[in-house]
């Protein structure tokens, strides 16, 4: 296979498997704001949201994170030269932190499945934007490379993860009225 069909297959992939980590925690938060609904709501939401949950993870989210990282790798075996790359030990960085992300992720599945609740939904609200800090930080930093300037992409990355606080908290005040 050829570098540009392995690179198009890498980004498919990665479009699939942050939609899978962007849906996941929307029915993290779903699914726990359903606890404050009475009974027989509460049992048939929970049920519901544990099979969607479930199909999402095994069935998108974690296929396609193991697809990313067979095609990523790929790439780099095509290119080893890569890894010599200032921007690639930084983009490999964040998705480590990604993979990190996923497995918390997955635990949060697991706790839910066993009913047990210990995350809010805004504090799930937080965590689901940092998903979004990753695809900003990989995009720019793959798109830019080496003509990035670090100085702007690290205030345009602080920017990014203000602007998401700022529009979590507003949301918070729009809910509450």
């Amino acid at each position: 296979m050829d570098f540009s069909t392995v690179k198009a297959l890498h980004i498919i992939f990665v479009v699939s498997w942050f939609a899978g980590l962007f849906y996941i925690v929307r029915l993290f938060i779903y699914h726990t704001e359903a606890q404050q609904k009475g009974d027989p709501d509460r049992s048939i939401l929970s049920e519901q949201y544990k099979l969607m949950e479930g199909k999402l993870w095994w069935i998108i989210t974690t296929p396609a994170m193991i697809l990313t990282v067979i095609f990523g790798t790929w790439m780099i075996v095509l290119i080893p030269s890569y890894l010599h790359a200032p921007w690639m030990h930084v983009k490999l960085t964040f998705v480590l932190m990604l993979l990190v992300y996923h497995f918390v992720c997955q635990k949060i599945l697991f706790d839910l499945k066993k009913d047990k609740f210990l995350w809010k939904s805004n504090g799930l609200r937080i965590w689901n934007e940092v998903a979004t800090l990753a695809l900003v930080a990989i995009v720019f930093i793959v798109t830019l490379k080496d003509s990035m300037n670090w100085i702007k992409g690290t205030v345009g990355f602080f920017a990014v993860a203000i602007g998401l606080m700022m529009g979590i908290k507003l949301y918070k005040r729009l809910r509450k009225k």
